[in-house]
């Protein structure tokens, strides 16, 4: 927002400006991108920017307390949101990492899905646990058949076990809170694993086998998986007391693939009549750095541990402006939310520093995932598979 400092101007001035600014943002009608895969729309402006966060969340508005009309505190991205419809609205739980580096999970809400999202008066107030959180980000929203939301996030702390004069070190586990309305949490105990660090760990929205179910990522370090092989799959006796024993890995990592360093779930999975449908990343390694991109399997309706369909390649990677921000080359989702008709509306980051959303439909998704081309591993068989899909098409052609 292009302000001027100048003296002369009043604070009032300079706030009704802000103001004005703000509300053509936030009033912005996304439209859909001139773009087609049949598979999913995106959409031409982010949903959620730090632009958007309401000014009195940033700038002391006490003219004797803040004369030049400062911010106090900054916001330096918005993304990573969890999702879920609430009471017709569709709500985000977005970590906003202000300019201290600390993560806060801000409620935001749209009455259409693709714009016009605004922030709810304060953020969401998770309670500590006995050992305090350094940093709280990554909360993926589950409306559980028990009748709970949980949110599921990543709570990071500084690793004991670190050198003195190491200020990098951190152990990350999963934390878990609870509420009724999204406004009051109960803070529960961090999941309990075998693996000495968790990140992107997701709940299962229904029991199975009288159990709450998890989906894990095991670790050995903070951001090396190490010895962790891929997303696991885990029971559990009561969220009161979460604990796990074997983590069984369901869906691998796999050398010279989207997901060669790492991969975890994204949101919680969506329920069809022909299996859930589950939205994941995948990390590789690039000469510029690590690259995270967003990838579909699916399971059977009967064992959401067993992975039935696996389409090749990503489903969504950065493009254009996507690729430019705190964290380059990165698309991260943990958040989506199906409507009643079938319309899946997937929200993800870029780069660690905005969100967007694109739209899809559950049907599109499983004729996705059921007739997509698994990897073929090598590049004689993909010369091969990709010869005969072009055979096929010339054939039909003719």
């Amino acid at each position: 927002m292009a302000i001027s400092i100048d003296k002369k101007t009043s604070f009032e001035e300079k706030l009704k400006e802000l103001e004005k600014q703000y509300e053509v943002l936030v009033t912005r009608k996304n439209e859909k991108m001139n773009s087609y895969n049949g598979i999913y729309e995106r959409y031409t402006y982010p949903v959620l920017t730090a632009e958007h966060t309401p000014l009195y969340w940033k700038y002391d508005l006490n003219p004797k307390t803040n004369p030049h009309l400062m911010e106090r505190l900054g916001v330096n991205a918005v993304c990573n949101a969890g999702a879920i419809k609430w009471k017709g609205k569709y709500v985000l739980a977005v970590r906003m990492e202000g300019n201290d580096r600390k993560s806060i999970f801000a409620m935001a809400e749209s009455p259409n899905g693709i714009d016009n999202f605004r922030y709810w008066d304060y953020p969401a107030l998770i309670p500590e646990a006995d050992l305090p959180d350094t940093n709280t980000y990554d909360m993926r929203l589950v409306e559980h058949e028990d009748g709970w939301i949980y949110g599921i996030f990543c709570t990071e702390r500084k690793d004991p076990e670190a050198p003195e004069h190491d200020m990098s070190a951190a152990v990350a586990q999963a934390g878990i809170a609870r509420t009724k309305d999204l406004v009051n949490w109960e803070r529960l105990p961090d999941l309990k694993t075998r693996s000495k660090q968790q990140r992107n760990v997701v709940l299962h929205p229904e029991f199975v086998d009288g159990k709450y179910a998890f989906y894990t990522r095991p670790q050995d370090g903070f951001i090396d998986t190490g010895s962790g092989s891929g997303i696991g799959w885990a029971l559990c006796d009561s969220m009161e007391d979460p604990i796990v024993g074997e983590e069984k890995i369901i869906n691998h990592r796999a050398y010279h693939t989207i997901k060669e360093v790492k991969n975890g779930q994204g949101p919680a999975p969506i329920k069809t009549k022909e299996g859930w449908i589950h939205m994941a990343h995948g990390v590789r390694g690039t000469a510029a750095g690590l690259r995270y991109v967003l990838y579909v399997f699916v399971t059977a309706l009967d064992d959401p541990s067993m992975v039935i369909h696996e389409p090749g390649g990503y489903f969504i990677a950065p493009q254009g402006e996507e690729y430019v921000g705190d964290v380059l080359n990165v698309t991260f989702t943990n958040g989506w939310i199906k409507d009643d008709d079938g319309t899946v509306y997937l929200y993800y980051a870029s780069s660690d520093t905005r969100m967007h959303v694109a739209t899809t439909h559950v049907d599109l998704l499983l004729d996705y995932a059921k007739n997509t081309p698994p990897d073929a591993m090598r590049s004689h068989a993909c010369t091969v598979q990709r010869s005969e899909f072009i055979k096929k098409n010339l054939e039909y052609l003719r």
